[in-house]
C-alpha cells in the first residue's frame, strides 16, 4: 500500500488546523489593558461568568477564564469582586451643549458611553456633519434630524399646516440630516411648534428618514389624558412610514390616566404582531421635568410670546383659555399644587426646588384652581418656566420596565454642580435602576437591567460592533460593585453624582479610572454605517 497520499493528507490537516493556531500564537502582541478577576456580564441578558478580558486599542481582543491569558499587557488591572459590563446606552438625553460641558461627568459617572441626542424640542446643529466632524467629547454621541427645529426654521412658530413648497423644504432638511450623519427623525409633538403638525405632516418626513435607512424617535403628542391616541398615531407613523419606531421615556403622566400602561403595552404588542417595528424606554422616576407650556391650550402659545400676550389681554381669549387650563391640569399634574417643583422661575431668584403651592402661599393668593391658574399665566407671561411634574405611578413604571420590549433612558440634561435646579434623572437615572428596581425592588435581574442598557440599544440603533462584550467588538465597557452603586440626586437636593462605577472605558480609553475622572475625550461622533 503506497502510504504517501495519506501522509500528505494529513500534513495537509494538520496545517489547515494547527498553523492558524500558531501563527496567532506568535502575531499575540501586548494588550493596552488586562482586566483580570472579574465576573463578565456581557450584554446578552445571560448570567454572568467569571473571567477575564484584554483591551487592544479600542477593541476587545481577548475574554476567557481567570489566568488563561498569557501574552504580556501594558497594564493589568484587579477588578476581582467587580462586574464587568458593555457600556450603557442613553436612548434619550439633552447633550446639545456638549462642547460647553465635553466630560458630560453627570453620565459617565452613571456609567454611560454612549448617549443619543434625539432632539424633540431642541435646536439641531447645523450644518450637522460640520458639527459632527468637530465635536470632541468623552462620550459617545448619536444625533438626530429635529422635527421641531425643521419646523421652525421652515415656518417659524405658525399654527398651520405646510404649504407644498414649505414640506419640500423641510423633506430637504430631513435628507440632508440623514446625508451628513442622522439616525433618524425624531420629534417633540407635545411642544410647540411641532404640536402644530398633523400626522400626515411627520408620516412624510419620516418616509424621507426611512429611504435612508433611518429610525423613529418620539416623544409622542400626549403622555396623559390623551396617551392612548397618541400611541395609536405614533403606531400609524410607523405603519404608513415603513420605519421602525422607538417611543422615548415611555410614561403614564396625570393622576387621571394611572394604570394606562396595560393598554399602552397592549397596543405596541398588537402593532408587533402586525407588523410594525416599535419599541420604548424608561427612566426611572415618578416626576417629569418639561416646560409649563404642557399647562396651557397648544393654540393659545401659537406665534411666540407676544401673541401669547395679545391674546391673554383679551378678556374673553383669556377666559376661554383658562377654562382649557382647568381641564388640563389634572391632566399633566399630580392633581396638586406641590406637584409642580419649579427648576427656577425667570426674574424671581430663591424659587429653585420649590413648589406652585409655596408660590401661592409667598404671594399671599389662596390655594385654589382659579387662583393657581392665574399665577400660571402670570409667569408664563414672563417667560414661562422648567418644572419637574409629580405625576406618574409606580406600578405604572414597573410595569413598563418589565415589559420585554422596554429599555432604559436618562432624559437627562448635562449639568454642572451647583448650578441650576435639575431633575435627579440627569445624574441618576442608570444606578437608580440598579440599586432599586434590581438590588432593592428586585423588578428586574442584574441580567435583564444591563441587557435593556446595552445590547438591546445597540441592536435598536442598528451598531454591530457595541453593546455586549466578546472579542472584536468596540472597548465601551463599565465596570462597577452591583452591591454598592447607587445614585444620591434627589429632587429637592439634586446635585450629587452617582458613585460605584470604578473603571469606564469608552473606545478603549479610561474616563473613569479607580473611581476617578481621567481628562480622556475619547468620544466619537457615531454615524451610521
Amino acid at each position: 500500500m503506497n502510504r504517501k497520499p495519506l501522509i500528505v493528507v494529513l500534513l495537509f490537516w494538520w496545517l489547515l488546523t494547527d498553523l492558524p493556531v500558531l501563527l496567532a500564537a506568535e502575531a499575540v502582541p501586548s494588550v493596552d489593558v488586562l482586566l483580570r478577576g472579574g465576573q463578565v456580564l456581557d450584554g446578552s441578558g445571560s448570567p454572568a461568568i467569571h473571567a477575564d478580558l484584554a483591551i487592544s486599542g479600542d477593541r476587545i481582543t481577548y475574554i476567557g477564564p481567570p489566568g488563561s491569558f498569557s501574552a504580556p499587557a501594558k497594564q493589568t488591572i484587579d477588578v476581582s469582586g467587580l462586574t464587568i459590563t458593555p457600556g450603557f446606552i442613553d436612548l434619550h438625553a439633552h447633550v446639545s451643549d456638549l462642547n460647553q460641558y465635553p466630560h458630560a461627568e453627570n453620565f459617565l459617572r452613571q456609567g454611560i458611553t454612549t448617549i443619543v441626542n434625539s432632539l424633540h424640542s431642541h435646536d439641531q446643529a447645523w450644518p450637522l456633519a460640520e458639527y459632527l466632524s468637530q465635536l470632541k467629547a468623552a462620550p459617545n454621541t448619536i444625533h438626530f434630524a429635529g422635527h421641531t427645529w425643521i419646523r421652525k426654521r421652515v415656518m417659524g412658530l405658525d399654527n398651520r399646516s405646510p404649504s407644498e413648497a414649505e414640506m419640500q423644504a423641510m423633506r430637504e432638511l430631513v435628507a440632508q440630516s440623514m446625508q451628513e450623519g442622522a439616525f433618524g427623525l425624531a420629534t417633540g409633538l407635545e411642544y410647540v411648534p411641532a404640536v402644530y403638525a398633523e400626522t400626515e405632516e411627520v408620516i412624510e418626513l419620516a418616509r424621507v428618514a426611512a429611504a435612508h435607512g433611518g429610525l423613529y424617535f418620539s416623544h409622542i403628542r400626549d403622555e396623559g389624558a390623551h396617551i392612548i391616541p397618541a400611541f395609536e398615531e405614533t403606531i400609524r407613523i410607523g405603519r404608513e412610514g415603513a420605519i421602525p419606531v422607538h417611543i422615548n421615556h415611555h410614561k403614564i403622566a396625570g393622576s387621571a390616566q394611572f394604570g394606562s400602561s396595560k393598554q399602552t403595552l397592549a397596543l405596541m404588542n398588537t402593532a408587533r404582531s402586525e407588523g410594525v417595528d416599535i419599541t420604548h424606554d424608561v427612566y426611572p422616576y415618578g416626576a417629569f421635568s418639561t416646560y409649563s407650556d404642557i399647562l396651557f391650550p397648544a393654540w393659545a402659545l401659537a406665534g411666540g410670546k407676544e401673541e401669547f400676550a395679545d391674546r391673554i389681554a383679551d378678556a374673553e381669549l383669556r377666559a376661554s383659555i383658562a377654562a382649557e387650563m382647568h381641564r388640563i391640569f389634572p391632566q399633566q399634574t399630580g392633581g396638586t399644587f406641590d406637584s409642580i417643583q419649579f427648576r427656577g422661575l425667570p426674574g424671581l431668584p430663591g424659587y429653585e426646588g420649590k413648589t406652585l403651592a409655596d408660590f401661592l402661599r409667598q404671594n399671599n393668593r389662596p390655594l385654589t384652581l382659579d387662583s393657581a391658574i392665574s399665577a400660571l399665566i402670570d409667569l408664563q407671561l414672563a417667560g414661562g418656566f422648567l418644572g419637574i411634574f409629580h405625576s406618574m405611578s409606580e406600578d405604572d413604571i414597573e410595569n413598563i420596565m418589565r415589559d420585554p420590549h422596554a429599555m432604559i433612558e436618562s432624559d437627562g440634561d448635562l449639568v454642572e454642580p451647583g448650578s441650576g435646579y435639575p431633575h435627579p434623572r440627569s445624574y441618576g437615572s442608570f444606578p437608580r435602576v440598579l440599586a432599586h428596581y434590581v438590588r432593592e425592588r428586585q423588578v428586574l435581574t442584574l441580567p435583564q437591567a444591563i441587557h435593556k442598557m446595552t445590547a438591546m440599544p445597540a441592536a435598536r440603533l442598528g451598531l454591530p460592533d457595541r453593546g455586549t462584550l466578546k472579542k472584536g467588538m468596540i472597548a465601551d465597557i463599565a465596570i462597577f460593585d452591583p452591591a454598592r452603586i447607587q445614585d444620591h440626586a434627589t429632587y429637592t437636593d439634586p446635585h450629587h453624582y452617582s458613585t460605584g462605577i470604578d473603571y469606564l472605558f469608552i473606545n478603549g480609553a479610561a474616563v473613569i479610572y479607580a473611581g476617578e475622572m481621567t481628562d480622556a475625550l475619547p468620544g466619537r461622533a457615531i454615524r451610521p454605517d
